[in-house]
């Protein structure tokens, strides 16, 4: 299980994947947090979840803005990015998927109706899960080879 969270963890130097990571966790903490606390974006995802049939309804009310909001923070924090990412590419299927089917512009206040945000989403989670989280992150920090060592250099 340790090695498997290793794998997991492991990255290298890399500010543009850091960038696009940060920018992956500031855009899933904002709709996560917005689907909690406005409410004409939360009626808009009750409506889309409805139209498009996705069962579990009010769960999935409470379920998917919460996993938006841990999955941008651990994006930001850069910690398990290559786990966020697969759950963020679950989480923007079932959006392609929603853009498809719903056919109603009101249920959609601040995106367009195609699903070009969710497809950027899905590309830039491939990314990151080939990359790792990079540069400014906790799992490049917590690296051994990148610690302080006393009488070492440090490694980045």
């Amino acid at each position: 299980m340790i090695d498997t969270v290793n794998k997991l963890r492991q990255t290298r130097v890399s500010k543009s994947a850091a960038v696009i990571r940060i920018l992956l966790g500031l855009l899933f903490l904002s709709t996560g947090v917005m689907k909690f606390v406005v409410p004409g974006l939360r009626a808009a995802f009750s409506g889309q979840l409805t139209a498009a049939g996705i069962p579990f309804h009010s769960l999935n009310m409470w379920v998917v803005p919460a996993a938006e909001i841990g999955v941008g923070v651990l994006f930001i924090m850069g910690f398990l990015s290559r786990l966020a990412s697969l759950i963020a590419i679950v989480m923007m299927v079932v959006a392609t998927y929603v853009h498809l089917v719903v056919d109603n512009p009101a249920l959609f206040p601040l995106q367009p109706e195609e699903p070009i945000i969710p497809i950027i989403a899905i590309t830039l989670c491939l990314y990151l899960l080939w990359t790792g989280s990079g540069s400014w992150s906790l799992d490049l920090h917590d690296r051994p080879d990148t610690r302080k060592h006393p009488g070492r250099e440090n490694a980045t």
